[in-house]
């Protein structure tokens, strides 16, 4: 199911597992260990990452 998110350029940690071709919980650990920067929001602490630190992280930059 597509979510409507008022921040195109935001990924969920599932959308950005499936650019890496990873599962999340693989996302989730390199968040951990500071490979990839997710920020943190509202009171569950919900993980978003920002598209283009994503596409950074492919090209190894």
């Amino acid at each position: 199911m597509k979510v409507y998110s008022p921040y195109p350029e935001m990924l969920t940690t599932t959308e950005a597992a499936r650019l890496l071709y990873v599962h999340p919980n693989t996302v989730r650990q390199w968040t951990k260990k500071g490979l990839i920067h997710a920020y943190r929001l509202g009171t569950r602490g919900d993980r978003r990452f920002n598209r283009k630190d994503i596409e950074r992280f492919i090209r190894h930059e």
